[in-house]
């Protein structure tokens, strides 16, 4: 239902625009001047106004450019008994999107507010759309091979339909994010936004600023309404990266919003609501943060009501081969070079080594061979690692060896560059440093 705030200092003139708006079926809510509308127009939402020019305090051009220069101001209707071409012009040019005088005439009134809302709801979604446009990449295809995630991919399918939050749970480059991706791609939402947010990469203010939005003047440099993404994402789908790493003030936030769809920018006072699915996602071990008293009990239980977990590549091999000649494929269009294979021998390498980075790192490792390779094929001495020098051996002493071996060689590789490090080896800086505090390594 629209809803419509009328401003007009004549009560009777009040009195008869709501009957006669509420019979046409808005919602329909009076105020006899600007700086009651001001307040009004603070604490709710209206889709359109219905302003008059001449009132006593703030009349309606102040009025209308005080919303102008908030910047988040409904579609805005002049309707006036006083009009003349000055007015009109003032009106229009301090961001009126049309002009009546009285005696109007209802039917025309009421094509005018419906063509005004249509305009409102293109500008916001046009704001939207710019949002999520720096935000959204294109998804991967979902390479399927191993029991464990044609399992995945059969659950997928099944709670996809729904709008039940899911979560994700796995080691840092094991494709959470695909894994949501291909939830929405199966959900009754596809054609609505998919939005993704690391909540490793932010501050508490700025990722509450990135997931609820702020208004113009909410804190120093906000110079615009900015819109979050629980708004972009509407009727759509929010996937939270790394949510064991969100701030405890913002997961009570987060909570309120699950139970009730509804969230404040910050700055603001008005209670907006959404409709979005919230899928999570983490590489920490979620029982022990709980523990810990780093994430709130019933946040966890509140996200974890479908539980999918991702093996990592070394438990699921047989994904490799076909995983490898994805990522050949891509990259030999993406440099524009006529790639024909891997040779044996390479492959053994991919299969036997055991990806501490998963499957972002066997990209990475393919990516670098495509681009070095002095021929059409891979061979083993393109790639960027080995295979174990006992093949068949696994146990842990040894694969921590060999993890610590090539962290040393990427480093070396990165000129001690940790970030640079971190991407080579598909991990996030923050599962770089614990690795590298955990085998004593100094940079």
């Amino acid at each position: 239902m629209i809803r419509i705030l009328a401003v007009d200092d004549e009560e009777p003139f009040r009195r008869l625009l709501k009957k006669e708006l509420t019979r046409k079926g808005f919602h329909t809510e009076v105020a006899p001047d600007g700086d009651t509308a001001l307040g009004l127009l603070r604490n709710n939402v209206y889709d359109i106004v219905l302003l008059d020019i001449m009132m006593p305090g703030m009349d309606g051009i102040s009025l209308l450019k005080k919303l102008k220069s908030e910047g988040s101001a409904p579609a805005i209707i002049v309707l006036t008994g006083k009009a003349t071409v000055e007015t009109a012009v003032e009106a229009m040019k301090n961001g009126a999107y049309d002009y009546l005088t009285k005696p109007y005439k209802l039917d025309e009134l009421v094509i005018i507010i419906g063509r005004a809302y249509e305009y409102g709801s293109l500008r916001i979604k046009n704001e939207q759309l710019q949002q999520e446009l720096i935000r959204k990449e294109s998804p991967e295809g979902f390479v399927v091979r191993s029991r464990q995630l044609e399992e995945i991919l059969q659950l997928i399918k099944k709670i996809a339909p729904t709008d039940s939050p899911v979560f994700i749970q796995g080691e840092s480059g094991t494709g959470k994010e695909l894994i949501a991706s291909t939830i929405w791609h199966y959900s009754k939402r596809k054609e609505h936004p998919f939005i993704a947010l690391n909540c490793a990469t932010l501050t508490e203010n700025l990722m509450e600023s990135e997931l609820f939005g702020h208004e113009k003047g909410a804190f120093t440099n906000a110079y615009q309404t900015k819109y979050g993404i629980v708004e972009v994402a509407d009727n759509g789908t929010l996937f939270l990266d790394e949510i064991g790493e969100m701030p405890p003030g913002l997961q009570v936030k987060l909570l309120r919003f699950l139970d009730s769809g509804e969230f404040r920018r910050i700055g603001g006072n008005k209670n907006l609501r959404v409709d979005v699915r919230i899928i999570a996602a983490t590489n920490r071990n979620m029982a022990e943060l709980v523990k810990a008293g780093e994430f709130r009990n019933d946040l966890y239980f509140r996200l974890n009501v479908i539980n999918i977990f991702i093996p990592p590549l070394r438990e699921r091999r047989e994904d490799i081969p076909e995983l490898a000649q994805h990522f050949l494929e891509k990259y030999g269009q993406k440099l524009t070079k006529s790639m024909d294979g891997i040779e044996p021998g390479a492959m053994d390498v991919l299969n036997r080594y055991d990806w501490p980075g998963n499957v972002r790192e066997l990209e990475n490792v393919v990516e670098r061979a495509v681009i070095l390779c002095d021929s059409r094929k891979i061979k083993a001495e393109d790639l960027s690692v080995s295979a174990p020098s006992a093949p068949g051996e696994s146990t842990s002493a040894t694969l921590e060896a060999m993890e610590k071996e090539h962290i040393l060689k990427i480093l070396k590789e990165a000129k001690g560059n940790q970030s640079l490090a971190s991407q080579m080896l598909g991990i996030d800086r923050k599962t770089l440093y614990h690795k590298l505090k955990k085998y004593g390594i100094r940079t």
